[in-house]
């Protein structure tokens, strides 16, 4: 036979794009449309529906960058088509095919009903089948004019991401609204051929079924009528049943399809227009669950979920029964999809309560798995804390993104730090937004790592990123796919079906053990400075309103624990930990609000705090120690005199000098407290730290808090990206403009530098050394003015240190600090979050911060034999895309170089540095609510339970990476004590000794004790 593949592959292509698809619909009138711009910001349906509107013609421009129109629709179902398939078709003008980033609207009846959502892929809204014809048809349409952020694939700046910013030219021209008569058979058609030419297409050269399909595809365009295609569709479709009804092989690879619609709580978009997006999208699945009863819609972000009820009580309604009928799976059970590393222990503990408890509350439903596709990594701390809220299985997809290393598993057990596994799954379709088309099919067959151990994998389908989800054409084809020759079979089912088949399936999957570390989208670790440290100092901030607020509550009669704002405050925090927000990869406009968002947030806090303290009494200054730590440390009066004072862990203590320790002497350029020498060069970089309890052991091997500006254009993706090549052009910031002594106090010595580089930037640091402590604090200010450029602050240090440890939730992780295998040399920057630590047998020095989450440990060996291993803080970037003037302006942070320093010390200095001595009007000394005597054993919260039953709820972790035993003790009469999950249910009953109720921990094993009042 002769080979005329050619031929007949472009012969089908050209009939299908040119003839089938452009036939669908059968025939059209318009409908008369009237538009209203809506001045501002979004504005509700009624005083849409009372604003006066003008007429609007089909391809007039409209639509300012992120500007709202209404159009008012109206026209008549023609009574020649009764009996039809009849639907309105709206075209805003899409550009592409992706509905995220672009122009979206949500139809509603004139009684403010929504009804549908149109998008690129779907713009029809239904109106009925069959038609009866005459009906009278009246919309109000909601269209959101969102700019196009991608256009340029992030080549360049754009002024489109803020609407300060975005000028007002219209973006957008109006091409089409319509009634139309829906084909269904040339739909139909269309479906079929998509199928069996992606699927020929994707079969090898030499595959007999490629070639049966491209023959009978052949014969049946013989069929095809030209003049009429609507005639001629149904003998086309049945010539071409019998390859549609080939059975797929018995081996063949199944693939579990559950709909999804993944929308990023901001991004490329802010907050505001997400919240309009949920109700577009699940209006949409909502839906296609009344046309497709096999329908299943997996859907995450409890605070999504909360937007709806709030602003479009009739699509809640609606979510509510399709979570009843079994069409809408709830998942993820967690408040966003978070950022995997940034957000601290108990921000992500919160994130899974506070989802999982919405979902409960509100459908009765409590979700099994973490759902995460589209975080940059994972904590190797997420395997205990899924476990402790009750779940059983994670997903993610995004490690297929690796840079250099392909993962090794597709199905797996994930063991986390403390030994604790989880049944995981990375789908090997590599995608979120899966259309099940032939590419994406063969792909997942193509590239599933399991086989000849399991036969399943997952697959969301439907658009997402801005949302979109599911449409009517994915599911058609998912129906074409169930059992088709060739192809995977495609069942639709619910993803805990599916963890659960694969689960029996494939026991004894492999273990992946500790961090999923995405070898891409490092910088994500730095960039917007200022929303990381929003972050951090408000996760410190409610762990410090909590602890007082509870101590209140137990001593001041009257005080009113606050449970309300705690709650509202905590989702504030949580949402800006999404996957976009935190990791600092979105638009201006995102990032600008985030920061104003932490300043409310900071300031409410404030007040909660000082009215809990206040609540305690008046009755002189004290000093109030939120740590897990007792404190003896210099801090500075409401005067500004220096004070050393000793406060216990979670505890307070008057004001009054303790018995003062060796004093401060600064002489020159030199800091000495008997504990530490610091030296600081004339060009003000650390020329030498001696650790004077080692006797005199110098601490650096060259040039300390070196601060190096290094070039950074990475290949793509700007603000997620940080690219190895950054290392090779860099200058060391070495020309200071003064170094200059600034505290001479017995208590406290300091000296400032001051450096001006680059495009009119400046520095400020002050080195502070105190007494008692060998802790030495650089106290920074930057007026950061750069462009596409990474400000790093180094310490090489005279260790030996085969590996690093970097704090991580509720424990440390060890990297190595060589690079043997690519996968060490992909390490190239990562994540910790208040301290990272080195060390050779017998000593160790560790770097600390109060903001900062990215940086870099490298070593090498000296000339003259010794080993010098560098930690480099990521302090600033400057990346232009897709925020211009990301981390522009001012910053004011501290971090620490610590010398001497153990695991034990590294921890408590960490929690020191990052919360600060409170000083404040108080009377009497109430006992801290809790007090731990036992090494290693760390209180990482204290509040009252949720439930409002007033028992005190702690959580404790095993800080050190051993095994820990101690007795928790409490400041108030204990009646019970019960071992609880994460959403303070009851495990066990916990034993009381004495009044107190001993612990003990594995290696960083997180324990929730609810406390019981006598």
């Amino acid at each position: 036979m002769h080979d005329e593949r050619r031929r007949i592959e472009e012969r089908v292509q050209r009939l299908h794009d040119q003839r089938i698809k452009t036939a669908i619909y059968a025939a059209t009138v318009p409908l008369a449309v009237e538009a209203w711009q809506a001045p501002g910001e979004p504005v509700p349906f009624a005083e849409a529906a009372a604003a006066p509107y003008a007429p609007f013609a089909m391809g007039t421009p409209w639509g300012p960058p992120w500007g709202t129109t209404w159009f008012r629709m109206r026209g008549q179902v023609p009574t020649a088509w009764a009996g039809k398939r009849v639907e309105a078709v709206i075209d805003l003008g899409f550009v592409g095919d992706w509905p995220g980033n672009q122009a979206e609207a949500l139809v509603h009846l004139t009684d403010g009903r929504p009804l549908k959502a149109v998008n690129p892929l779907n713009q029809y809204v239904p109106i009925a089948h069959p038609a009866v014809g005459g009906e009278e048809i009246d919309y109000l349409v909601e269209a959101a004019s969102n700019p196009d952020i991608l256009a340029n694939d992030f080549a360049a700046p754009t002024p489109l991401g803020d609407v300060l910013t975005a000028g007002d030219k219209p973006l957008y021209t109006f091409r089409r609204a319509d009634i139309a008569i829906l084909d269904e058979e040339v739909w139909h058609l269309d479906l079929d051929i998509q199928v069996l030419r992606e699927l020929m297409l994707q079969l090898g050269e030499h595959d007999p079924r490629r070639h049966e399909i491209m023959h009978t595809l052949d014969r049946a365009m013989d069929l095809l009528d030209l003049d009429d295609i609507s005639g001629s569709a149904a003998s086309v479709r049945q010539a071409l049943k019998p390859v549609l009804a080939k059975p797929a092989h018995a081996s063949a690879h199944i693939i579990s399809g559950v709909g999804h619609a993944h929308i990023d709580s901001a991004w490329l978009w802010p907050i505001r227009e997400t919240k309009r997006k949920t109700s577009r999208t699940f209006s949409n699945v909502t839906s296609l669950a009344d046309e497709y009863e096999e329908f299943v819609f997996a859907c995450s972000q409890a605070q999504q979920y909360e937007w709806v009820r709030d602003n479009h009580p009739h699509v809640w309604a609606r979510i509510q029964e399709s979570v009843k009928k079994g069409q809408w799976a709830p998942v993820g059970g967690m408040w966003v999809e978070a950022d995997g590393n940034l957000p601290g222990g108990e921000a992500l503990a919160r994130q899974l309560i506070h989802g999982k408890r919405f979902f409960i509350e509100h459908f009765g439903v409590e979700t099994k798995g973490v759902w995460l596709p589209d975080s940059f990594g994972y904590t190797a701390a997420y395997p205990q804390l899924a476990r402790l809220a009750g779940n059983e299985w994670f997903l993610t997809q995004k490690i297929s993104w690796n840079q250099t290393n392909k993962f090794p598993h597709h199905t797996f057990w994930w063991e986390g730090i403390d030994g604790t596994r989880i049944f995981t799954h990375f789908p090997p379709v590599d995608t979120y937004n899966a259309r099940f088309s032939g590419e994406e099919m063969a792909r997942a067959v193509r590239n599933y790592s399991e086989k000849g151990g399991a036969t399943r994998s997952l697959a969301p389908f439907g658009w997402g990123d801005g949302g979109g989800g599911p449409t009517r054409e994915i599911m058609e084809r998912a129906r074409r796919l169930k059992d088709l020759e060739g192809s995977p079979k495609v069942e639709i089912e619910h993803p805990d079906a599916f963890f659960a088949k694969a689960r029996a399936e494939y026991p004894d999957a492999p273990v992946w053990v500790g961090e999923l570390y995405l070898e891409l989208h490092r910088a994500t670790y730095t960039s917007q400075a200022r929303t990381k440290q929003g972050n951090r100092r408000s996760e410190h901030r409610l762990r410090e309103a909590e602890l007082w607020a509870t101590t209140a509550a137990l001593h001041a009669p009257g005080y009113a624990y606050p449970y309300a704002k705690l709650d509202r405050l905590w989702k504030t925090v949580l949402l800006h930990q999404f996957h976009d927000i935190l990791p600092g990869s979105s638009i201006a406009w995102v990032h600008r609000e985030a920061e104003a968002e932490y300043a409310r947030v900071a300031r409410e806090l404030e007040e909660l705090t000082a009215e809990a303290v206040a609540a305690l009494g008046e009755g002189g200054t004290r000093v109030f120690n939120t740590s897990p730590f007792d404190r003896a440390e210099v801090i500075r009066t409401a005067t500004g005199v220096p004070t050393y004072v000793e406060v216990p862990a979670g505890g307070s203590a008057p004001v009054a000098v303790a018995e003062p320790p060796q004093p401060v002497t600064v002489s020159g350029r030199v800091l000495d407290n008997g504990l530490v020498r610091v030296e600081v060069a004339e060009d003000g970089t650390l020329a030498s730290v001696r650790d004077l309890r080692a006797g005199g052991r110098e601490v650096l091997a060259d040039k300390g808090n070196l601060l190096r500006l290094h070039t950074d254009l990475p290949n793509c993706w700007d603000a997620w990206d940080v690219d190895k090549h950054y290392r090779n052009r860099y200058t060391d910031l070495l020309d200071a403009d003064s170094v200059t002594v600034v505290d001479e106090d017995p208590l406290l010595g300091s000296i400032r530098v001051e450096r001006s580089f680059g495009k009119g930037s400046k520095i400020t640091q002050t080195i502070t050394l105190r007494a008692g402590s060998p802790r030495i604090d650089f106290e920074t200010d930057i007026d950061w003015h750069e462009a596409e450029k990474f400000l790093k602050a180094g310490f090489p240090v005279d260790i030996r240190a085969p590996h690093s440890s970097a704090e991580i939730q509720f424990g440390h992780i060890q990297r190595p600090t060589h690079t043997n295998t690519s996968w060490e040399a992909a390490r190239f920057e990562v994540s910790g979050h208040r301290w990272v630590h080195i060390a050779e047998p017998g000593y160790g020095v560790a770097v600390i911060n109060d903001s900062t989450y990215g940086h870099d440990v490298s070593r090498t060996v000296r000339d003259d034999g010794g080993t010098t291993t560098t930690v480099r803080l990521s302090l600033v970037r400057a990346p232009r895309v897709p925020d211009p003037g990301a981390d522009q302006g001012r910053h004011r942070f501290t971090y620490s170089l610590l010398p001497g320093a153990t695991i034990d010390d590294a921890v408590a200095e960490g929690y020191a540095l990052n919360l600060p001595l409170r000083l404040a009007d108080a009377a009497g000394a109430p006992e801290p609510v809790v007090s731990v005597d036992g090494e290693g054993v760390t209180v990482e919260a204290v509040k009252l339970a949720d439930d409002e039953s007033g028992d005190i709820v702690v959580r404790l972790y095993e800080s050190r990476g051993g095994r820990a035993a101690g007795v928790l003790r409490t400041g108030f009469p204990l009646a019970g004590a019960q071992v609880t999950d994460l959403l303070e249910r009851p495990l066990e009953d916990a034993e009381i000794v004495d009044g107190g109720v001993p612990v003990t921990l594995r290696p960083f094993q997180i324990l929730t004790l609810r406390l019981r009042r006598g």
